[in-house]
């Protein structure tokens, strides 16, 4: 790949390396390495000339704050990550991008080393590239870019935050902490398009209850299989009725608010009748719905499918929720951001913005604006290809999002 600049003053050479760096350490959510990136950021963003403000998270003390988002994986560090422009001024943008990333699953099936990034075609390949190491490379890329005018341009942050893809502990932390600011862009992984607004999403999980006895008795037992199975298609009917009349910002998906079941467990003996299932899953909200009426309305329909079941009406099954609570979130009607955001994408390629959407997994974003702080996204990537095997992103859509966020940067908005 060529070494030269683009019209932005990007070098793609300079831009590829910083992400192929990103990509070599292995960030899965509660790893040491979730840790080892945020101080090789630090240095990073130190080195660019901004002051950093690197600090070991208080784990208990955020855990048992109001608000606090929830988790998915065990941790027993967790470091925040904070660099500022020009210290002790008002943040015009905030610039985040989180740095853990989901495992890579199975090995098999990806054509190399998920941590080892492979370079093809006009794309880098590797377990966060596209969700979302590719949007921290822009951010990093768009400071550089700055140089010396650095000083010249309002003053902006940079948050590198950890767990967002389980609840969002970072994001939670640095705002808790007092970094704030007027705006804030996330480049998440939105193929270049402005998404304004994100639906929430719950983990839930499901116990049911059955009867064990010998296989070759199981008519003296209840199966605890056979007693899900109804339950499972109150799940499918429920998703189908959230699904009737999206909000327009999420009309265009197939599926606006998904409810999916990811996990199942059930039985410790094969020639026995299983008394217990547990089904784990995702639970997709509207924009701007209450997570508390959400969980209600959900476990009405377990009850209701529960109390059709002889068994099960005397031995009812249990709805709990574990994990991360992703909020909906919005930026604000006529905030300016959306059109900052559109004129540096129409500077970068020529060519108007695709209308703004609304997108259905949850993020940080809604952090953000639950603190006051008006976000959206714009970043590079396909979010199709995020957590699966070979998950790729354009080296021509991170250069584009950087020329954007340095737009952004030397333009940040007017408050609305």
């Amino acid at each position: 790949m060529s070494g030269g600049t683009n019209a932005g003053g990007l070098s793609p050479g300079a831009v590829v390396a910083e992400l192929s760096e990103l990509l070599t350490v292995p960030s899965v959510g509660g790893t040491t390495a979730e840790a080892e990136i945020q101080h090789r950021l630090a240095e990073r963003l130190d080195g660019l000339g901004l002051s950093v403000d690197l600090w070991a998270l208080d784990l208990p003390a955020v855990r048992s704050a109001p608000g606090y988002p929830g988790e998915e994986v065990p941790r027993s560090q967790a470091w925040g990550l904070v660099a500022v422009s020009r210290p002790g001024e008002e943040v015009g943008v905030i610039l985040e991008g989180h740095v853990d990333v989901v495992p890579p699953g199975d090995l098999g099936a990806w054509h190399s080393d998920p941590f080892a990034p492979r370079v093809a075609g006009g794309t880098v390949t590797g377990r966060g590239a596209c969700d979302m190491k590719g949007g921290l490379a822009a951010i990093l890329a768009a400071v550089a870019a700055l140089g010396p005018r650095r000083s010249e341009v309002p003053a902006f942050a940079v948050h590198c935050t950890i767990g967002e893809e389980d609840g969002g502990l970072g994001a939670f932390a640095s705002l808790q902490r007092g970094h704030t600011g007027a705006a804030c862009v996330i480049p998440e992984p939105t193929s270049l398009r402005l998404v304004t607004a994100n639906a929430g999403s719950l983990t839930f999980r499901i116990e049911v209850p059955g009867l064990a006895t010998h296989g070759s008795t199981a008519y003296a037992g209840v199966s605890a299989i056979d007693g899900y199975l109804p339950l499972h298609r109150a799940l499918a009917e429920l998703a189908e009725r959230r699904n009737r009349d999206p909000e327009p910002l999420m009309a265009g998906y197939a599926v606006a608010y998904p409810l999916s079941v990811g996990r199942l467990e059930a039985g410790d003996w094969a020639s026995s009748v299983p008394d217990r299932l547990v089904a784990e899953g995702r639970y997709g909200l509207r924009i701007e719905e209450d997570p508390a009426r959400a969980r209600a309305e959900l476990e009405e329909a377990v009850a209701t499918a529960a109390d059709r079941d002889p068994f099960l009406r005397d031995h009812p099954p249990s709805v709990t929720w574990p994990g991360g609570a992703f909020r909906g979130g919005h930026l604000p009607v006529g905030h300016p951001l959306r059109d900052v955001v559109a004129t540096g994408h129409l500077r970068a390629t020529g060519v108007a913005a695709e209308p703004e959407r609304g997108a259905p997994w949850g993020s940080d974003l809604r952090l953000y604006a639950g603190a006051g702080v008006p976000t959206l996204h714009y970043g590079p990537g396909d979010v199709r290809l995020a957590h699966g095997p070979d998950e790729s992103v354009p080296v021509a859509e991170v250069l584009t999002c950087a020329e954007v966020l340095g737009h952004v940067l030397e333009h940040p908005p007017l408050a609305g």
